[in-house]
């Protein structure tokens, strides 16, 4: 299938969505509840945005006197007032407009803060689940698009309301002072510009939210572009790569065209309601004669003119209100989402390392299948166990309950026959180490990465240790600005071999009681692994340690081997106890190695393809 029909596909399907009209506005309400928390300077605004509106009619209004007594009546004393009037007004508007203006948008800028804050938060304490199934574009559109989109529903788009609401009531005001009979035609339109705004609303908040799940999928096609770029250029997937995204562009483009258009043809149909009434109001007033003067005429005239703009950008408005209702109908469903659980009271400073798993079935959701079945392993307190088995076959996945990755899990599994799920998430996970095969890596300096989590609290000393223990220090002296060289975006410019070290130093520095080494080795070149061997052998002295093996000679030495297949732990036993057993790990084993010397043709056919 084409990355275009794809697109086309999942677009079509997010728009089908319909979310009901009292939803919106509890979306909305719950906007507006973000913006009462800095009411002081809402207030502050509000009071600039009616004060502005107000002198804007009032200027409308000065048409009538201006007329009459200055260009008919010739009033000196109106007249050698007037330039003091006109500065004065104009003087009180900028002001007004001022304090609009700064207070309306500081609300604005401090809503997307707060949202940002709280999206942020929320981030570091959702589980993992969520992130299995969730695109790193996906996330990153609702911390900066979604978020834009909802400052200006809540800042821009109420300081254009507030003013044209009042702005538009002020020249009613002026008008119904004038002719209240001739003013009173003009509601007869108000329930058919009522109808133009809500059909308008409905489609365009359809069109928002198509718009909104194309912002998410163009973020993470462009961010896998970005991060991908070798994998793209070496296997020339260039043209793959650009097709998806030429296709996404064009479909949020014609999404965005279908916003401007619904908003743009709602604002002509509500200007020419409003130029029916204007020209009945000129054809009475002309046939009327002596029942208003010519100032009255005047005024009646621009104000009637004067509201087809703010009737305008309320509607244009509503554009705005609409994109940000849907955004934070994403933003709001992520703040909603249950957080990791933790209700668990037991701390302790420093467990013995005591591991143990009782009866543990696994699935990573209710409705897929069981990726661990019927779990019991024993490993006492600073013993090293590995866990070698097929690839897939649920070896990571039995490590990662340990610190409470995953909750949902049947069966027990205790740390000094304390159940995990009685230890605080914060004090659990204070007794862990992980080193694994993708080091994650900060765009930070080599001191800062090493003492990841507790900066404010070791000296450089003790930074320095950690690094000569896991053979850091080798390099990080050749570094351009030794511990303080930033490294780049994933340690994007330190070889392999030293993210490992730099993992590796981190780990040592945490001192924590229970380790575990996820393919730490796998990947690496001889002399890296040699290095990062010795490096881990110091690492795991006195300490619980759970080995995930890639290469077993890294194993040789470990107190007890697990074989896990397809979810089952299959075989339990020593190096040498496995080896004479003759089963799966003996395969394993001589699949890799022979005596550590390359194997001959027909033990590879006589061996079965494991891998770990």
């Amino acid at each position: 299938m084409k990355p275009n029909k794809q697109v086309t596909k999942a677009l079509a399907e997010q728009s089908k969505k319909k979310v009901p009209a009292n939803v919106v506005l509890k979306t909305y309400k719950r906007i507006l509840g973000y913006v009462k928390r800095h009411w002081v300077f809402f207030i502050i605004g509000i009071i600039g945005t009616i004060l502005s509106a107000g002198i804007d009619a009032g200027l409308t209004w000065s048409l009538k006197p201006l007329l009459d007594k200055g260009f008919i009546d010739h009033n000196q004393q109106f007249i050698s007032l007037l330039p003091f009037m006109v500065l004065a007004a104009f003087f009180l508007r900028g002001f007004a407009s001022f304090l609009s203006g700064f207070f309306i948008q500081s609300v604005g800028r401090n809503v997307v803060m707060q949202l940002r804050k709280e999206i942020f938060d929320k981030l570091l304490l959702l589980p993992s689940r969520y992130y299995d199934k969730s695109t790193t574009g996906e996330i990153l559109s609702k911390l900066i698009y979604n978020v834009d989109q909802v400052s200006a529903a809540s800042a821009s788009s109420l300081i254009m309301v507030v003013r044209e609401s009042f702005f538009i009531i002020g020249l009613l005001i002026v008008m119904f002072s004038i002719s209240w009979r001739l003013s009173s035609l003009f509601f007869l339109v108000a329930p058919f510009i009522a109808i133009t705004a809500s059909y308008s609303s409905s489609k365009m908040r359809r069109y928002g939210r198509r718009l909104q799940n194309g912002m998410g999928d163009l973020t993470q096609i462009a961010e896998e572009a970005i991060s991908g770029y070798k994998v793209i250029r070496t296997f020339g997937g260039g043209e793959y790569e650009r097709d998806k995204f030429y296709s996404l562009v064009k479909h949020n483009r014609r999404r965005e065209m279908q916003l401007i258009a619904t908003n743009q043809l709602a604002s002509p149909i509500v200007q020419l309601i409003v130029s029916v009434i204007i020209a009945i109001t000129i054809y009475m007033s002309i046939t009327s004669v002596g029942t208003i003067t010519a100032g009255g005429f005047a005024s009646i005239l621009a104000a009637m003119l004067a509201i087809i703009k703010p009737l305008k950008n309320i509607t244009n408005v509503n554009n705005v209100i609409q994109r940000g209702v849907v955004g934070a109908e994403g933003i709001f469903e992520l703040l909603d989402k249950p957080e990791e659980i933790d209700q668990g009271k037991h701390t302790i400073d420093r467990v013995k390392g005591l591991v143990e798993y009782r009866q543990v079935n696994f699935a990573y959701d209710e409705k897929e299948k069981t990726v661990l079945h019927d779990i019991n392993l024993l490993v006492e307190p600073r013993q090293t166990v590995a866990i070698v088995g097929k690839s897939g076959g649920g070896k990571t996945t039995l490590v990662s309950l340990l610190p409470r990755f995953y909750d949902n899990y049947q069966g027990e599994i205790l740390i000094d026959s304390v159940n995990v799920k009685d230890f605080t998430l914060e004090n659990l996970r204070h007794q862990f180490a992980l080193v694994s095969q993708h080091v994650t890596l900060f765009n930070d300096t080599v001191a800062k990465n090493i003492a990841y989590g507790k900066a404010t609290d070791v000296s450089l000393a003790e930074i320095t240790a950690a690094a000569k223990t896991a053979h850091a220090l080798e390099f990080i002296k050749d570094l351009p600005d030794g511990f303080d060289t930033i490294i780049g975006e994933g340690g994007v410019l330190l070889s392999g071999g030293q993210r490992q070290r730099l993992a590796l130093a981190r780990a040592v520095l945490k001192n924590a009681p229970i380790l575990i080494l996820d393919e730490a080795t796998s990947a690496l070149d001889s002399e890296s692994e040699l290095y990062i061997q010795d490096a881990m052998q110091r690492l795991m002295k006195d300490r619980t340690t759970l080995v995930i093996a890639h290469r077993l000679s890294t194993i040789e030495n470990a107190d007890k081997i697990i074989v896990v297949e397809q979810g089952r732990i299959v075989e339990v036993g020593t190096h040498k106890e496995l080896l004479k057993l003759g089963k799966h790990y003996a395969k394993l084993y001589h699949m890799q190695f022979k005596e550590k010397n390359f194997l001959k043709p027909e033990d590879i056919q006589a061996t079965p393809a494991y891998e770990t």
